[in-house]
């Protein structure tokens, strides 16, 4: 984590992060929101060294707006954290397992042909900005890279200049979910835009260290990915959703998935040999992951609903096709 762990329970929570992260786990999320209990318990409980039932009850409490699935996120991590106090042997409460409930299935946005041409057309009015000289180059390549290539957000915005090469159209996605690295392939349309766009970037940056470089050449944190994306898509007027809930950043790749696996079937390509190509490219660790989209793809586009799909349980990796 960036940001320093002070108080009572700082020890115990650097040892989980520790643990967690030996066992290739980036932990990432959860270390802030451990982090974020550490100033809620220095705010409440600053002479408290015992991780007591009145401290994790009160952070478990639903907040005002807090979505169920928000909370289990939120609670979580403290559950983990008096799991690994016990287990050092540093008495802790453990948040019941029940808390807080029946978890609400979340459907993705699966973005139309209509919605993304309406957007990327915003983006391409972005204007520069003074504080921010490469900005208006930045933006409408970043969201392109992130929907042409599947990516997660923080895969395309922690991209550094060596990470892209533009010679073979491949960019090195380093230590990202799991904690390992892949290469994902560019089409080439979308190395020619990222040819072009680099050559522009140069000139403002000549020694940019972040191919998507905020104003010191480095990069924009997610809070600024997610303010762009709600800024330009505000911008398209578009309001009723053909599909899911209100879109979001990370719908760019949910709508990547399903649309190659449409793609697939309309080709008459076998799934079962598919799949696991699919699975590579986004980076999961496990074929159930990309099988999750097979859920998905029967509410979005009916030409599934009349194809009959072997469960994927049971996938060989090792196929003779190319994707």
């Amino acid at each position: 984590m960036n940001t320093p762990i002070s108080g009572n329970f700082k020890p115990y929570i650097e040892g989980l992060i520790e643990q967690k992260r030996s066992i290739g786990y980036p932990y990432d999320t959860s270390a802030r929101k451990l982090k974020t209990f550490e100033v809620f318990c220095m705010n409440n409980y600053p002479n408290e060294t015992v991780l007591s039932k009145e401290i994790a009850m009160q952070w478990a409490e639903k907040r005002q707006d807090e979505h169920v699935n928000g909370l289990q996120r939120r609670i979580t991590p403290i559950r983990q954290l008096a799991k690994y106090m016990n287990s050092i042997g540093i008495v802790a409460y453990i948040i019941p397992p029940g808390i807080p409930g029946k978890l609400i299935r979340y459907v993705p946005h699966i973005f139309t042909d209509q919605e993304l041409r309406a957007f990327f057309a915003e983006l391409d009015k972005c204007a520069v900005s003074p504080y921010s000289p490469a900005r208006h180059l930045v933006i409408p390549v970043f969201f392109r890279v992130l929907y042409c290539c599947g990516l997660r957000s923080s895969e395309a915005r922690l991209l550094k200049v060596e990470d892209v090469d533009l010679e073979n159209g491949k960019l090195t996605i380093r230590q990202s979910k799991g904690n390992k690295d892949r290469n994902v392939m560019l089409s080439d349309e979308v190395l020619n835009l990222c040819r072009i766009y680099h050559s522009k970037v140069s000139r403002i940056f000549p020694d940019h260290v972040g191919f998507f470089p905020n104003q010191c050449g480095k990069y924009y944190n997610d809070g600024m990915i997610d303010y762009w994306f709600h800024l330009f898509w505000e911008k398209t007027g578009i309001t009723n959703f053909s599909s899911g809930n209100p879109p979001r950043v990370h719908d760019f790749r949910h709508t990547f998935a399903v649309k190659r696996l449409n793609l697939w079937v309309q080709e008459g390509k076998d799934l079962n040999a598919y799949l696991p190509y699919l699975s590579m490219y986004l980076g999961h660790a496990h074929l159930t992951e990309t099988d999750y989209y097979l859920h998905f793809v029967p509410e979005f586009f009916p030409l599934f609903k009349e194809k009959t799909l072997e469960k994927c349980t049971n996938l060989i990796p090792e196929v003779k096709y190319e994707a």
